[in-house]
């Protein structure tokens, strides 16, 4: 706990502040629920910071020396989710030249971070349930059933009440993910976090460079849609934007500086191109290691591996990084 009544936290090499009143009441909860087996779901915005408070639970609980595995189930179509969850035995499709075990025995007596499950398919939805209430499964194409002991933590952008009551997301699913809800605020909704949060990025990546006061005044003000990761790619922008040893409002991307008073929501694309660009960088300063680079970042390497694919960074860039 700092002076200013912050605390400044590493989970799994992922460094969080909480400094608001509404986060440090969270983080307390997370510190009750983290040692229980319950089931937990997390909901908030994307971007707020639901992996964050995942990362939390997981260092906290009885599992904490086990394994943290995580998987974003929208990221990646029904066939592949399945075989990546379940795993396959060689043979069972074409391309399987080699048994795969899945996330779930991967997590085996550890944890497993389900995140945007509001995007799960239906008949995923019924065999995560199975799993949930004990059963064993089979691998695809397997003959022997496989049993794992896993603390399940999942987290969804989407409002799941609603989508049961259209018939989109099981409602016997919904409940048994509910044992424990979480839901993280908006960064609009816990002002005090945005200026701690704003010089722990700029800390990372770039410890010889400062705010003026002047940017530091237009951060807090801005209604960052974009949450925490917003913040984040626009602090690793300004970073590198800076002519000195100090970022101005010039800086700053042009909707940070425009009047509070006008409505104006950042660009997803010019987000991206800005994470992109600052990825590059770092993946340059540390020579293509990337688990020094991820740890500048601020993110897990897992996330700054699926970054690059995301991105399709040039092989033949990325080959030259890594010198």
């Amino acid at each position: 706990m700092s002076a200013s009544g912050e605390r400044v936290c590493e989970f799994l090499g992922v460094g969080a502040v909480f400094a608001s009143e509404p986060m440090l009441n969270l983080l307390s909860l997370v510190e009750r629920v983290a040692p229980t087996e319950a089931t937990v779901l997390i909901t908030g915005e994307s971007g707020s910071g639901k992996e964050i408070i995942a990362r939390a639970i997981h260092h906290y609980s009885l599992r904490c020396s086990k394994s943290w595995v995580d998987i974003n189930c929208a990221a990646l179509p029904e066939n592949l989710l399945e075989s990546e969850l379940f795993g396959y035995e060689k043979g069972a499709f074409s391309g399987a030249d080699s048994t795969k075990p899945g996330l779930f025995e991967l997590a085996n007596q550890g944890t497993l971070f389900l995140d945007e499950i509001g995007d799960l398919d239906p008949r995923m939805q019924v065999k995560l349930l199975r799993i949930l209430d004990g059963a064993s499964y089979y691998r695809l194409g397997g003959v022997k059933k496989v049993s794992v002991d896993v603390r399940l933590i999942a987290a969804t952008n989407r409002d799941l009440t609603a989508a049961v009551q259209q018939h989109k997301f099981r409602s016997d699913l919904y409940h048994r993910l509910c044992q424990i809800r979480l839901s993280v605020p908006a960064l609009r909704e816990r002002k005090d976090d945005i200026i701690p949060l704003a010089r722990h990025y700029l800390a990372s990546q770039s410890p010889e460079i400062r705010f003026s006061p002047a940017a530091l005044e237009k951060i807090r003000e801005y209604n960052w849609p974009g949450n925490v990761r917003e913040l984040r790619n626009t602090v690793l922008r300004a970073a590198i934007m800076a002519s000195g040893s100090e970022i101005t409002p010039a800086d700053l991307p042009q909707e940070v500086c425009a009047d509070s008073s006008a409505s104006s929501l950042t660009d997803p694309a010019k987000l991206d191109e800005m994470e992109r660009s600052a990825i590059l960088r770092v993946l340059g300063e540390t020579d293509g290691h990337q688990e020094r680079a991820a740890a500048k970042l601020g993110i897990s390497r897992r996330t700054l591996q699926r970054r690059i694919k995301a991105y399709r960074l040039p092989q033949s860039r990325l080959q030259s990084i890594a010198g």
